[in-house]
């Protein structure tokens, strides 16, 4: 795994390679989604422990059905998730107590890195809505030069160009996120974005609402 150790000069030219970079998880999703066998994945092991990251949840505690999703905020294929199929699958299982979801990030690039680091600091109550505009805004920041855009998003969200800078500077967080990503590789096989598991089963790739259905449906019936 890379050394997310990142500076200012980093984003810029990280930046520049992150065509290549979208391009190759595109390539990668575009051959759909694989699952693995129910009974295998009920052994991953550790995969609700605590990690080097508080996990960012929502959903009621006792809901039936617990949905984990490892996403980078430059996958073009997680962005598609969050704006076409997560606000259906919000109102229709999250909301209602049927689904326990839990977001954690697997950062690509440095750009990514930056990203949910952004999202970290927004503050409490802001990190999903900042997640949501960071996927929505995708295309205006994960370009050639990412800061200035990046930094009109955060300042929507509360920051100054001080708090923006010194949430970019926190190295610890910095160091939390590389961790996290190497423990979900390490230990839960994950090696791509999005990667999901639903009651402990494990599902790559960008889901549509017809194939959530399918794969939460069986966890509801009874």
């Amino acid at each position: 795994m890379r050394d997310l150790t990142i500076t200012r000069r980093e984003f810029l030219e990280s930046a520049a390679a992150l065509a290549l970079v979208t391009g190759a998880v595109m390539a990668a999703d575009e051959a759909g989604y694989a699952l693995i066998a129910p009974a295998a994945a009920q052994q991953v092991e550790g995969l609700m422990d605590p990690g080097p990251l508080s996990d960012q949840v929502l959903g009621a505690a006792e809901a039936p059905v617990t949905v984990i999703e490892y996403a980078s905020m430059t996958c073009p294929h997680c962005a598609h998730f969050s704006e076409t199929t997560f606000p259906e699958f919000k109102k229709r299982y999250i909301d209602t107590g049927k689904v326990r979801f839990i977001f954690r990030e697997f950062p690509l690039d440095p750009l990514a890195a930056a990203g949910s680091m952004l999202a970290r600091c927004a503050g409490d109550g802001k990190y999903f809505p900042m997640v949501e505009t960071l996927f929505h805004e995708q295309k205006t920041w994960a370009v050639q030069k990412p800061l200035p855009p990046l930094l009109a998003i955060a300042k929507q969200a509360g920051f100054t160009q001080q708090s923006f800078d010194e949430c970019l500077a926190n190295q610890q967080l910095l160091t939390n996120l590389e961790e996290q990503r190497t423990r979900a590789t390490q230990k839960f096989n994950v090696n791509s974005t999005p990667t999901f598991f639903i009651n402990g089963k494990t599902v790559r790739g960008a889901l549509t609402p017809e194939e959530l259905d399918k794969q939460v449906a069986p966890y509801l019936k009874g």
